[in-house]
């Protein structure tokens, strides 16, 4: 999203959704690495994937309670995304400085998803 564009969606407004959305995308590059046939490749896929879209469906919910669920969801896909990369990134070899990255900004998700999910259980 651009900064001319208009915000229409509760998620947009979160800067965790639009690191999501970085990571997502930057997580492509470490799956076009791997073997087509690669059951980690498609595990992070997925895990990447479930980060943003997680994101976006608690900042949709009006319930504190469904709301923090979501975000607990994200957090775990965080989690495992990183899991994921510590198991494939030996086998990146040069590559691997991408992962370094990923990893950093996977822990600045995480900070921010778990500061949510406290909010919604205060509320």
């Amino acid at each position: 999203m651009t900064a001319s564009n208009q915000r229409y969606f509760p998620h947009d407004r979160l800067d965790v959704y639009r690191a999501a959305v970085e990571f997502e995308r930057s997580s492509r590059r470490i799956i076009a690495l791997l073997p087509r046939s690669s059951h980690l490749a498609d595990q992070l896929h997925r895990a990447a994937t479930s980060v943003p879209l997680n994101i976006a469906e608690g900042a949709g919910e009006f319930s504190p309670k469904d709301e923090a669920r979501f975000y607990r969801i994200a957090l775990r896909s965080a989690t495992e995304s990183a899991a994921i990369l510590d198991l494939v990134g030996p086998d990146l070899g040069e590559d691997s400085c991408d992962m370094l990255a990923l990893r950093d900004l996977l822990v600045s998700i995480v900070a921010m998803v778990t500061k949510l999910v406290a909010t919604q259980a205060n509320r």
